[in-house]
């Protein structure tokens, strides 16, 4: 008879996480994260120095942009290594990997979560074209971040006459996982969590290594009524830790929304949107989504289509997804990106990447920070900072089309440049595939054409010249 799962407090279950361990967390901005333990293994590094020479291996961001989340693990000689999809959320992290003080590898986030199921299964890595041409490419930079950080984690092969990239098979030894209730032999349901995340492939992955998985549960039930609400069998669990709704909130933007865990028959409504430049730009991007679409919007600006449409009457005309699993619904906003209010389904994140990969995206509104001449996007890196890619590279490269929203200035400094400073989404590659590529701005519409983009509409009562022309550090191709 299998031994049950260890009851402990978040401080004894950390003890037992070894030095130089690969250390997996699942959850995706605040939803689904174990802040319990994340904050427990701070301090018990700050209080002891151990353990140190971790690999901090995620696929979302987790943080709040200051404390919480991934924050909690920025301490040098806690990491050695981080492996992750998207650092903006985490500034604390992005400082020590632009400091040189950490290796740091930035790899996408649709990437990092198939991965943990080839991890769990010890097969020799992840196959696929998604990162073909940018920065994530090994003929680039590798999703390398820095001086320190050499050792390739991507690498170029030939299948059948195609080329495609090989991301590296690397164990798993520790899995901090979070779920709703356990029951006493470890099986754990997540009825409250607006999200399911990684957390199966993660604890199969640990345990495949002979590692451990520890579980923040807000409770313990006695029984769970249905077996196929458990997410995680309990025979994969080695330490249960209980929060009592303490670090247990369900995402970082809020405490509790029944909104993300129940659907409803779709007569709800989200409150009309002021008039802005937002606004503007959503209602232009809308323009593009047809009746029937499936589609996925990413966070800031692009969240703006779901509120037009709201105010439209359009939301029932097609359906809206979000790469951490729900379906259906509208997506949540700020820190509660990640879940949906009244979501049709929630599915776990790997398998929703499997569907964008596979070209199930009608189309994706997705944001851009630098836009050149020939089409490519870098969403990577800003204001002295970086930000990391997400799931941008999957949707961009996956979506049959696709729209691009930005404010055509930033703080009065160029978005139409010459050189971008990381490619995240490569233009040509978007030609020789087919897709078709919109960048809705508030002054101006382009095209990506076989040439480069395409100037198609300006904002009535602007100057072509002054108000826009002036403004770009290259010249479009003019097609109005």
């Amino acid at each position: 008879m299998r031994a049950p799962a260890i009851l402990a407090t978040a401080d004894e279950a950390i003890a037992a996480i070894p030095s130089g361990a690969t250390v997996a967390v699942s959850g995706f901005v605040g939803a689904g994260h174990a802040e319990l333990l994340t904050s427990a293994l701070e301090r018990r590094f700050l209080q002891t120095g151990t353990p140190n020479d971790l690999t901090l291996y995620y696929c979302a961001g987790q943080g709040d942009r200051a404390e919480r989340g991934l924050n909690h693990l920025a301490h040098r000689g806690l990491l050695k290594r981080i492996v992750g999809g998207h650092w903006n959320l985490a500034p604390k992290l992005g400082a020590l990997a632009l400091a040189n003080e950490v290796e740091a590898y930035n790899l996408p986030q649709g990437v990092l979560s198939v991965l943990t199921r080839e991890i769990a299964a010890k097969r020799p890595g992840l196959f696929t074209q998604v990162g073909l041409n940018t920065f994530i490419d090994p003929i680039h930079s590798g999703g390398m971040m820095n001086a320190r950080t050499t050792e390739p984690l991507v690498e170029r092969i030939t299948l059948d006459g195609q080329i495609w990239l090989r991301y590296k098979y690397m164990p798993i030894h520790v899995a901090l996982i979070r779920a709703t209730y356990a029951d006493p032999r470890g099986n754990l349901s997540m009825d409250r969590e607006g999200l399911i995340s990684e957390v199966l492939p993660m604890a199969q992955a640990a345990k495949n290594h002979g590692g451990i998985v520890i579980a923040q549960v807000e409770s313990i039930v006695d029984q769970l009524p249905d077996p196929k609400s458990v997410r995680v069998p309990g025979l994969l669990v080695d330490y249960i830790v209980t929060s009592g709704g303490q670090q247990h909130d369900q995402t970082f933007g809020e405490f509790f929304n029944e909104d993300f865990v129940v659907t409803s028959d779709g007569t709800f409504t989200l409150p009309p949107m002021p008039e802005s430049e937002r606004k503007r730009i959503g209602a232009r991007a809308l323009l593009e989504v047809r009746r029937g679409d499936i589609v996925n919007l990413g966070i800031g600006l692009p969240e703006a289509v779901a509120m037009v449409a709201a105010e439209t009457g359009r939301l029932s005309e097609f359906t809206l997804t979000v790469e951490s699993g729900p379906t259906g619904g509208v997506p949540a906003s700020g820190l509660s990106f990640g879940c949906s209010h009244f979501p049709e389904a929630i599915i776990d994140q790997p398998s929703q990447f499997d569907f964008y990969d596979g070209g199930g995206l009608d189309i994706g509104v997705l944001g851009a920070v630098e836009i050149d001449a020939e089409g490519s996007v870098n969403v990577a890196s800003f204001a002295g900072r970086f930000a990391g890619v997400g799931g941008f590279v999957n949707i961009a490269q996956c979506a049959r089309r696709l729209v691009f929203c930005c404010t055509f200035q930033a703080k009065g400094n160029a978005k139409f440049v010459n050189q971008i400073q990381h490619v995240c989404f490569h233009g040509p590659s978007a030609i020789a595939r087919g897709q078709q590529v919109l960048y809705v701005t508030d002054r101006a519409v382009f095209e990506l054409t076989s040439k480069g983009l395409r100037l198609i509409e300006i904002t009535p009562g602007l100057d072509l010249q002054t108000d826009i022309l002036d403004h770009m550090q290259f010249t479009p191709i003019l097609g109005i």
